[in-house]
């Protein structure tokens, strides 16, 4: 390697130093070199394409190398007039982000992570379950796709056996009565170096670990979900949520369990899952009757305080 690029040895090696920040796993050998035990799946923009078919030219696709975030530069387009449907794709998001101002840590190649832009007529009010119809995208996709006991967590995360497999932030342009551009970022994690998962805050799963090296065409499954939010788009901009309220459900994990709601102040309410309303807020029943939250963070701990009618369990 040092002879064909012309630098020294120790060059190589400062240089490869660099991957284990990627997340990547570099074997060595002393005197003999470097082997990548699980080479990267290279995103294509033509294949994704040509995976999307008659879908391909709705969108238009940028795929990169590296990124800071998708989200972030997207938004920073959006502002510039970006077309309708434009979508980026990175093999790497060195500063990703999740809700709530959560990093989201993923390693080179190791993940999909996307933006896609959809500008809708409507406001900001209507777009208040926005994040759930893009979970029902996603499930789609996934069983389409061969995955197994997914399933959603409100308001924006995919679980499966209740770690997290992926999420979903949307940052908003535009007036409370439209139109208004909507930048949808996902993040999937595909296959994560223990390194990349020993850093996220929570329990996490990837699609290597739930089916094996069959799941890890990136290029076909971002295709997939492409598709499906097409679909999913375009009906939610014509009907709202309530056109996807009953299948959201039917792949919600809390659905019917005992939780603790966390709110931003910091403050919690316990109660029962008892469904989302037309506007996507959590519906939870506790004694002191049905409540509703547009916003919050559904504990992993489950509680025995109440049932679902809001009785003492």
């Amino acid at each position: 390697m040092a002879q064909r690029l012309g630098v020294s040895r120790a060059s190589i090696w400062n240089a490869l130093r660099a991957l284990d920040g990627a997340g990547l796993v570099l074997h060595k050998v002393r005197g003999r070199g470097y082997r990548l035990p699980d080479p990267p799946h290279w995103l294509d923009r033509e294949s994704v394409l040509a995976a999307l078919g008659s879908k391909a030219a709705l969108f238009d696709l940028e795929v990169v190398d590296t990124v800071e975030s998708t989200n972030r530069t997207l938004m920073q387009r959006a502002a510039l007039d970006a077309p309708h449907a434009s979508c980026i794709v990175a093999d790497l998001q060195t500063q990703g982000r999740g809700r709530r101002g959560r990093a989201w840590h993923g390693a080179l190649g190791g993940s999909l992570t996307f933006s896609l832009l959809w500008r809708f007529q409507q406001g900001a009010g209507f777009l208040s379950g926005l994040s759930l119809a893009v979970g029902v995208a996603l499930m789609r996709a996934l069983m389409a796709y061969g995955v197994q006991d997914a399933a959603l967590k409100w308001p924006n995360d995919v679980l499966h056996n209740y770690r997290k497999l992926a999420g979903v932030l949307i940052e908003l342009q535009g007036d409370m009565h439209g139109p208004t551009a909507a930048v949808i970022g996902v993040g999937l994690n595909v296959r994560l170096p223990a390194a990349v998962r020993d850093r996220i805050d929570q329990a996490a799963v990837d699609l290597f670990s739930i089916g094996g090296a069959e799941l890890l065409g990136r290029n076909q499954l971002l295709a997939h979900i492409l598709a499906h939010l097409a679909d999913v788009l375009q009906l939610f901009e014509a009907e709202g949520f309530s056109a996807l309220r009953e299948e959201w459900l039917g792949y919600h994990a809390y659905h019917g369990k005992n939780v603790r709601m966390v709110l931003p102040d910091g403050s919690y309410e316990e109660g029962c899952v008892s469904g989302v309303a037309e506007d996507g807020s959590l519906l939870l029943a506790t004694p002191a009757g049905t409540r509703r939250f547009a916003t919050g963070e559904i504990s992993l701990r489950r509680t025995s305080s109440t049932t679902l009618d809001g009785t003492a369990a």
